[in-house]
């Protein structure tokens, strides 16, 4: 496959994410639209890596790290969630003023 391919994939993918952070009020589907530009971020790298052809896979390393800040974003991520949906009984974002004066 060409790299054109993947980069409009890519591309593709990280537009949706945007549009979905943008638009959405849920704070469990702001998450996901997070998660969504990570993996758009991994295509590229290993995209970009296949092209270079290095032997040290460093594109693929790169998109290891991510995916591990992307696990730990939504292990805390979630956790803060629900702890809001527990005291407020909401998950919207325009319902939150926690942290307001």
């Amino acid at each position: 496959m060409l790299l054109n391919q993947f980069l409009i994939l890519s591309a593709a993918l990280f537009a949706l994410g945007i549009y979905g952070l943008l638009v959405r009020r849920n704070i469990v589907l702001i998450l996901l639209s997070v998660e969504l530009m990570l993996n758009a971020v991994n295509i590229n790298l290993v995209a970009f890596e296949s092209v270079i052809r290095s032997s040290d896979g460093v594109g693929q390393v790169f998109a290891i790290f991510v995916i591990t800040v992307a696990a730990a974003e939504v292990g805390i991520g979630l956790a803060i969630v629900l702890m809001i949906f527990r005291n407020r009984k909401s998950a919207n974002v325009d319902d939150l003023s926690l942290l307001r004066w």
